[in-house]
C-alpha cells in the first residue's frame, strides 16, 4: 500500500514539473494587480488649523488638520498612496500674510506642516508669486518634496523656475506627476515676475508628457493650478484632456469649486478652497507583457467635516497658531469713541442711512493707498463698528472681516454713475407714510457701497437707476466723459467688471496686502483715532414729518413693533413701517389718533353713479398739514445766529463763512467731537 502511494505521488510530481516547463511563468504574472491611490488638495490658502481667526473659534469644515486625518486613514487602507497639492497653498490667512510671508528669515509654517504630512509634490499656484521670487525660492529650499511648474521659465536662459515633473515609483509602478501653474500670473503679479515667461499649458503638456512616456511612466497625473474650463482662453484643463486622452487623471484648482467627472478615460477632480475637501483618485493596474495597464479607475470627493481634526498635526503646528492668536490680541491703537452712531430706530443701522466716520475711515484709507479720486466701500455687517477703547487687529474684523485686497482702476463719469446707481438699489422707494428708510430684501448689506471723494444725493422718491443726483467732483458736476480714478476692493472690481459696469484694467493692485492690513497700519500710525465725517452724501426724497412717527418709534423701542427681515433672515429692515397703513389696519389706538389730531372719515356704501371711481376698501385717513412755522419778528438779532448743517458741511467751512474759527464754534456748541456733525444739526454762531 505504501509503495503504491509513493508511485502515485512520484507521477504527480513529474506531471507538475512537465507542466512547469511547457507553461511559461509569465502566464501566472498576468494576474498581478496593484491599486494606487492619489490624494489631491488644492487652494489650501494657509489654513493649517480648523480655526477661523476672524471669528475667533474652531470650525468643522476646513483646515489641513482635518485633511491630515483623511490622509492617515487612506494611507492605512492603501500603503500605495500618493499625496499631491496644486497650489495657492502658502497665502490667504492672517497667519501667513501678516506674520510669515514678509519675513524670509522665518521657517514657513505651511511648508513645515506639509513636510510633516509627507506630501509627494506641490504645484505652484498664482498666489505663491504674491510675495516675489525670493519667497518661491525659499519654499523650494524648505520643502522636503518637489515643487513643480512645467510652464514657468527664466527669460534669460530658458531654465525652469521649478521641476516640470517627477516620476515616482510606487509598488513597481512608475507614476508621473506633471505640474502646470497658471499662465495668467503676469496679469496679477506682473512686476514680481518680470524675470519669467509663462508658456501655454497645452504646449508644455505636449512636451513633457512625451518626455514622461520616454522615461517609462506607467501612470500620468496632471496637477494643474487652473480650472477645468478656460478663464481667459488657453488656460483650461479640458483642452489638454482632449489632446492627450492617455492622461489618467487631472487635479484642477484655482476656481475654488468641486469637480468630479470622467472624460473618456481621464478622471477630473477639484476640491473647494481652504481644505474643505480632498480629491481621491483610485486606479487598479494589471501587469501584462511587462507593461502596466489601467483597468478600473474612479474619482471621489471627501468632505473634511466628516473627520476629526488631527491632534498630532495641531500639536506639531501649535507654535504657529499661538503666535497668530497673540498677534490678533496685541493693542495697536485706541478709538476715542464709537465710530458708528447709535440707531435712532432699534434694528436699523444708522451707518447705512447717512455718512459716518466709520465708512469715511475705510474709504479714506483706500484713497490714500491707491492715490484715487473716488473710493467706494461697504460695511460687511449691519452691526459694524469700531468701538471706543483699545483696538487690536481683531477689532478690524467687525468692520472688515474678509481679506479683500485693494484695486485702483480708471473709470468714466458714466461708469461711476452706473456703479453708484447699482449700489443705490439697496434702498426701497419711499412711500408717503413711511417713517423710515428701508432696504431691498434681495441685496445684502455687503453689496451696498458708500462713496468718498465725490458729493452726491440719493433721491428715494425716484425709481432704481435714476436716484443719484447732484454728483460732483471738486464742486463740479461729473460729466459722462470725465475720467476718474476709483478705489475699490478686488471682490467689487470683479463683480462690476463681470456685470459690464466698468471695463478698465487696474492701475493699482495691493495683492497680497489686504485692505484690513491697511486699516491696521492707519490705526497703528495714528495711535488714537477719532471719527471724522464730511457729510459728502445724503438721502433725499423722503418726508418723515408724519405726526405718528415718534409714537411708532417708541413702540419699536418697547418691542411692540418688529422691524421686518427677509425670509432667509440675512437682510434686515426690508419694509418700511408705514403710518398710514397702520392707521388703516386699525393698529393705532383711538386716543393716540386724537392726541395727534388725526381723523378717520368713515366711507359710505352709496357712491353716486355719475361720479365713477374706485371705492376705498379702508377708511380714508386725513392727516393734518404740518402746523405753520412761526416767523420771527423782524428785529435786530440779539440771540446767537443759527446755522443748519447741510450735506458736505464741515465745521471749519462753517466757521470761515461766519468769520470765526472752528475751535470757537466747537466750544460754544459744546461739541464733544468737532469732526462729527450731521445734516439738519443746528450750529449756534456766537
Amino acid at each position: 500500500m505504501f509503495l503504491r502511494s509513493k508511485k502515485i505521488y512520484s507521477l504527480l510530481l513529474a506531471l507538475f514539473m512537465v507542466l512547469g516547463i511547457i507553461i511559461p511563468s509569465t502566464a501566472f504574472a498576468d494576474t498581478e494587480t496593484i491599486k494606487i491611490t492619489v490624494l489631491g488638495t488644492t487652494d489650501l490658502h494657509a489654513n493649517i488649523y480648523n480655526w477661523s481667526y476672524e471669528d475667533g473659534k474652531e470650525t468643522e469644515d476646513f483646515g489641513m488638520a482635518k485633511v491630515y486625518s483623511i490622509v492617515e486613514k487612506v494611507r492605512e487602507e492603501n500603503p500605495n498612496t500618493i499625496l499631491i497639492d496644486n497650489g495657492d497653498t502658502i497665502q490667504g490667512t492672517i497667519l501667513s500674510d501678516d506674520l510669515y510671508n514678509f519675513n524670509l528669515e522665518l521657517k514657513h509654517p505651511v511648508i513645515d506642516v506639509m513636510n510633516f504630512m509627507k506630501y509627494d509634490s506641490m504645484t505652484l499656484g498664482n498666489h505663491e508669486f504674491n510675495f516675489g521670487l525670493e519667497m518661491v525660492k525659499k519654499i523650494q529650499e524648505e520643502a522636503e518634496f518637489p515643487i513643480l511648474a512645467a510652464n514657468a521659465n527664466y527669460k534669460a536662459d530658458n531654465s525652469y523656475l521649478a521641476k516640470p515633473y517627477i516620476i515616482k515609483e510606487v509598488a513597481g509602478v512608475k507614476v508621473g506627476i506633471l505640474g502646470l501653474t497658471n499662465p495668467n500670473i503676469p496679469r496679477w503679479d506682473g512686476p514680481k515676475v518680470e524675470e519669467l515667461k509663462f508658456a501655454s499649458p497645452l504646449e508644455s503638456a505636449e512636451k513633457h508628457i512625451k518626455e514622461m512616456k520616454e522615461e517609462g511612466a506607467d501612470l500620468i497625473i496632471l496637477s494643474t493650478h487652473m480650472g477645468y474650463t478656460a478663464e481667459y482662453g488657453g488656460d483650461g484643463a479640458d483642452e489638454i484632456i482632449a489632446k492627450f486622452p492617455e492622461v489618467a487623471a487631472v487635479l484642477t484648482g484655482h476656481a475654488h469649486v468641486t469637480e468630479k467627472q470622467k472624460v473618456g478615460n481621464t478622471l477630473v477632480g477639484a476640491a473647494r478652497n481652504e481644505g474643505r475637501q480632498v480629491v481621491r483618485f483610485d486606479f487598479e493596474l494589471t501587469k501584462k507583457d511587462d507593461k502596466w495597464i489601467i483597468g478600473d479607475s474612479t474619482v471621489d470627493i471627501i468632505e473634511v467635516k466628516e473627520y476629526e481634526a488631527s491632534k498630532e498635526l495641531k500639536e506639531y503646528a501649535k507654535e504657529y497658531h499661538n503666535k497668530t492668536l497673540e498677534f490678533l490680541t496685541k493693542v495697536i491703537g485706541t478709538a476715542s469713541e464709537n465710530f458708528a452712531p447709535a440707531s435712532e430706530i432699534p434694528g436699523i443701522p444708522e451707518a447705512q442711512l447717512r455718512d459716518t466716520g466709520l465708512i469715511d475711515l475705510i474709504n479714506n484709507v483706500q484713497l490714500k493707498a491707491t492715490g484715487a479720486d473716488v473710493a467706494g466701500a461697504a460695511l460687511f455687517a449691519s452691526g459694524s463698528n469700531l468701538r471706543a477703547g483699545d483696538l487690536t487687529y481683531a477689532s478690524i474684523f467687525e468692520i472688515y472681516k474678509y481679506p479683500n485686497t485693494l484695486v485702483g482702476v480708471e473709470v468714466t463719469g458714466a461708469e461711476l454713475k452706473a456703479y453708484m446707481e447699482w449700489s443705490a438699489a439697496y434702498y426701497n422707494t419711499f412711500i408717503p407714510g413711511d417713517i423710515n428708510i428701508s432696504f431691498n430684501p434681495n441685496i445684502r448689506v455687503y453689496n451696498y457701497d458708500m462713496f468718498q471723494g465725490v458729493d452726491y444725493k440719493i433721491d428715494l422718491s425716484k425709481p432704481e437707476g435714476e436716484r443719484i443726483v447732484d454728483l460732483k467732483f471738486k464742486d463740479e458736476l461729473v460729466k459722462d466723459t470725465d475720467t476718474l480714478k476709483l478705489a475699490i476692493n478686488n471682490y467689487r472690481y470683479g463683480g462690476l467688471k463681470n456685470m459690464g459696469i466698468i471695463k478698465g484694467e487696474p492701475y493699482f493692485e495691493s495683492d497680497p496686502k489686504s485692505l484690513r492690513s491697511y486699516i491696521a497700519d492707519y490705526i497703528a500710525e495714528n495711535k488714537t483715532i477719532v471719527p471724522i465725517v464730511d457729510n459728502n452724501w445724503e438721502v433725499i426724497g423722503v418726508d418723515f414729518n408724519h405726526p405718528l412717527r415718534d409714537y411708532i418709534i417708541e413702540q419699536v423701542k418697547e418691542g411692540k413693533i418688529e422691524i421686518p427681515k427677509s425670509e432667509d433672515g440675512r437682510t434686515i429692515n426690508v419694509k418700511a413701517i408705514n403710518a398710514i397703513e397702520m392707521i388703516n389696519a386699525g393698529l393705532i389706538p383711538e386716543e393716540v389718533l386724537k392726541t395727534n389730531n388725526i381723523k378717520i372719515e368713515e366711507s359710505t356704501e352709496e357712491t353716486p353713479a355719475e361720479e365713477p371711481g374706485p371705492t376705498p376698501e379702508v377708511p380714508a385717513v386725513e392727516t393734518p398739514a404740518p402746523a405753520p412755522v412761526p416767523q420771527p419778528e423782524v428785529k435786530p438779532v440779539l440771540a446767537p445766529q443759527k446755522y443748519v448743517v447741510k450735506a458736505g458741511d464741515v465745521l471749519w467751512k462753517i466757521a470761515k463763512q461766519f468769520n470765526t474759527t472752528w475751535e470757537k464754534l466747537a466750544e460754544y456748541n459744546n461739541l464733544k467731537n468737532p469732526h462729527l456733525i450731521f445734516p439738519n444739526q443746528v450750529i449756534l454762531i456766537p
